[in-house]
């Protein structure tokens, strides 16, 4: 998975679109604890009818609501009593009358929270809770309300929360069960068995469901390597129906990245419960990622057809609906010519790539893909001692949120690309502005993904995997990968990196802003290391390691020979040598970046290149915005030294400079120079950057032609074909011009014919139709 920001296509729901509680008839099934077991008080005429609904009697439970919600009486009762029998609207309406009663309790808040977020509306959910915690502000049940809110997001302070709601109130059982599955979440198994033990404790004397707790000791077993559990049948002869027993152990394969394996369990789930929808759309997502479409939406229309109003399902469906309607589908195999015997077993040999692309960038970006990502299998199939065993399918989104709801069901992700296994999904480069994005290093990133996570049967761990993903960055192309960022200096300076073993807590519950920024870069530093410091080889022995099911400490120790501990100082003498300056020099640092740049704007030349070369110095690394490169490249172009303005814009592309503008003027002012093979270098770094631009591919194509290489010429000559320029006549002419160099007269003849077609007039043209003709 590779991290950053976002955009906006569709109308895509994060929030459902109703201020209350939907339509019984489209409500989410239940749980079968949640009834019983939520945080806030709930009267005692209704634990009967919790117990027949917990046991999974649910005809029989629903006789019981249905008694309480013809008896007049408490509306708080009958709410709840509606609730159980599915009819939340109605609920919703008793939960309003039942405040409007006792406008000073703050329990029914808590309980008509809870309502809210059972059908998805967490902003209508955190506003109850708040006014809960205005009337009480130790009211414990809405703190944790508070939590289990923010617990979604993974926010890394709600830990701290939970734990004060059990301090206040040791008998809210739900604390437990959300301070254990964060705990899961952050691999401290020690500590999740520890607070499932005491909160189920507390459910038997409470005389509450323990069915929950049963799910996550199961989901315990699973993750220390025991998917066979006693807890699994303990929940089921409590309970035949309990889908959570299969549902919620999936989620920590899905979170662990084995969509495998949480397909196979949420498949139980609703064999068992058939009206657990919630079970059916994480069911449907994970057959997506593992790009079954087919079976995928036929279980995403079951859950909308129970649960209109979960905006993962919502989008899930409206995603589909735009593969078949505005995205192709392309094959490796497509483009197999045929040559010799030997050539064509080559390409058989080779695993066939799949590409998904929008219609309106498909045949800009279809060339540059394919090669980039063919390329990648060749080379990772032998570093990484792989083949992949079935085809590669990547998909490249020209709208974020396409891409956000493609990968997690909602919007609003802060992802560049994410990969299932054999599924890649990624923004294209049109889905955010020119020069912010490098599309090249993201897809390379992922393909790296590919193979150590199927290399391992997805056991490898995600600080391992986004660690060799980095170091594939760099190794891919000279300025290619990230470069280390004041985020990371920074928590270099403040002693926040992690210890290798606790690595992967970086990536879940980030604990300070850029946390999981700082662990990718810690990751990659770290694999470099062992790499430099050892050989190459040993970091593929750890993958494969990892494959065994070792732990990070233990792999570590069989395959490098050293304790964790002591890896850790290694670490952190390799990172202090390699980025210490760095961090004494940031003050210092950002006084002179300030002092260039003002200098600059004021056309102060010479004190403009006096401070930018010192700050450049200071952090050569930086080639973000702001960049003193530039600065530099400027005031030298404008003092007449064009060679050393050639050099920094060299060196700021050559660290991973993005800015196209800059790096064309670069390419123009080197083929100035008579430097042609530089110039046309430095734009072909600029195709996995930002394809699409006519004057990239037009004088990248030109440049190439001039060269006599004809081939290269003629794929980017019909790139710019494929973006319908204006100037059609002039595409068309560009590519005949490529057929011709190559001697391909038929084609040759077609375009110069298409060009004429356009352009009756266009000489050119006219001259080169002669001259085949001849």
């Amino acid at each position: 998975m590779f991290l950053l920001v976002f955009c906006a296509s569709q109308t895509w729901a994060q929030e459902p679109v109703q201020t209350s509680p939907p339509e019984s008839s489209q409500a989410p099934a239940q749980d079968a604890a949640q009834q019983s077991g939520q945080p806030g008080k709930r009267d005692p005429q209704l634990k009967a009818c919790d117990q027949l609904f917990d046991h999974g009697r649910r005809l029989e439970s629903a006789a019981c609501y249905r008694q309480l919600l013809d008896t007049p009486g408490d509306p708080a009762v009958r709410a709840e009593a509606a609730w159980g029998m599915r009819d939340l609207q109605q609920a919703n309406g008793l939960f309003r009358a039942a405040v409007q009663a006792r406008p000073e309790a703050p329990h029914l808040r808590v309980r008509w929270g809870y309502l809210y977020l059972e059908t998805h509306n967490t902003a209508g959910a955190t506003k109850l809770f708040e006014e809960a915690l205005a009337l009480d502000k130790d009211f414990a049940p809405a703190k944790l309300g508070i939590a289990s809110v923010h617990a979604r997001g993974f926010d890394g302070k709600t830990g701290a929360l939970v734990r004060e709601v059990i301090e206040a109130d040791p008998d809210l059982i739900d604390a437990y069960l959300l301070l254990a599955r964060m705990a899961m979440e952050e691999d401290d198994l020690e500590e999740a068995a520890t607070l499932l033990d005491q909160g189920l404790d507390k459910a038997r004397d409470l005389g509450q469901s323990p069915l929950d707790f049963y799910a996550l000791k199961a989901s315990i077993d699973l993750l220390r390597g025991q998917p066979e559990s006693e807890w699994t049948q303990r929940a089921l002869d409590y309970n035949p129906t309990y889908g959570g027993i299969y549902s919620i152990p999936a989620h920590f394969y899905v979170i662990t990245r084995r969509y495998r394996e949480a397909v196979a369990l949420l498949r139980k789930a609703v064999e068992i419960d058939p009206r657990l929808w919630s079970a059916h759309a994480e069911l449907s997502v994970n057959l997506l990622r593992l790009g079954d479409e087919t079976e995928g939406r036929r279980h995403l229309e079951i859950a909308y057809a129970g649960d209109r109003f979960d905006p993962k399902t919502v989008n899930s469906l409206r995603l589909l609906d735009s593969f078949e309607r505005d995205f192709r589908t392309f094959s490796s195999k497509d483009d197999l010519v045929l040559g010799s015997a030997e050539q064509l077993e080559a390409a058989l040999d080779q695993p066939e790539v799949v590409l998904k692309l929008h219609q309106k960038e498909a045949e800009v970006l279809r060339p540059y893909v394919m090669r980039l990502a063919q390329e990648s299998i060749e080379i990772f199939s032998k570093k990484y001692r792989f083949q992949p065993r079935q085809r590669i399918r990547v998909e490249l989104f020209p709208d974020h949120e396409d891409f956000a709801v493609r990968t997690m069901g909602l919007p609003g992700v802060g992802l560049l690309g994410v990969t299932f296994g054999y599924v890649v999904a990624m923004d294209s480069p049109s889905a955010r502005p020119p020069g912010s994005f490098h599309w090249g290093t993201t897809l390379w990133h992922e393909m790296a993904h590919v193979f150590t996570l199927e290399a391992t049967n997805h056991l490898v761990p995600r600080w391992y995997s986004e660690g060799i993903s980095m170091y594939e960055e760099w190794q891919a192309r000279p300025g290619w990968g990230e470069r280390p960022s004041t985020k990371f200096l920074k928590a270099m300076q403040e002693k926040k990196l992690l210890p290798v073993a606790e690595l992967d807590r970086g990536f879940v519950r980030p604990k300070y802003p850029g946390q999981i920024i700082v662990s990718y870069f810690q990751a990659g530093l770290t694999c470099r290391m062992i790499a430099e410091q050892w050989e190459f080889e040993k970091l593929v022995d750890l993958l494969y390691g990892y494959a065994q099911g070792r732990s990070t400490a233990d792999n570590i120790e069989e395959v490098l020979g050293i304790t964790s501990e002591e890896f850790d100082k290694r670490f952190q003498t390799f990172v202090t040598d390699e980025l210490g300056e760095r961090v004494r020099a940031l003050p210092e640092w950002r006084k002179t970046m300030k002092i260039a740049i003002e200098a600059s704007n004021k056309k102060e030349w010479d004190a403009a290149i006096e401070a930018a070369a010192k700050g450049r110095d200071l952090f050569p690394e930086f080639v973000a915005k702001g960049t003193l490169y530039l600065v530099l490249g400027r005031a030298y172009d404008e003092t007449g030294e064009r060679g050393k303005a050639i050099e920094a814009l060299l060196q700021y592309q050559k660290r991973g400079g993005k800015s196209p503008r800059s790096i064309k003027k670069l390419a123009g002012w080197l083929d100035e120079a008579g430097r042609r093979p530089e110039a046309i270098e430095a734009l072909e770094g600029l195709l996995y950057i930002g394809p699409g631009d006519d004057e990239l591919h037009t004088r990248l194509g030109g440049w190439l032609l001039e060269e006599n290489r004809d081939a290269e010429a003629l794929r980017e000559f019909k790139t710019h074909l494929a973006m319908k320029p204006l100037d059609i006549a002039g595409a068309h002419f560009n590519v005949a011009r490529a057929y011709h160099n190559m001697k391909a007269l038929a084609e040759t003849q077609e375009h110069v014919l298409l060009a004429l077609e356009a352009a009756p007039n266009y000489r050119p043209a006219q001259k080169l139709l002669l001259e085949i003709i001849d």
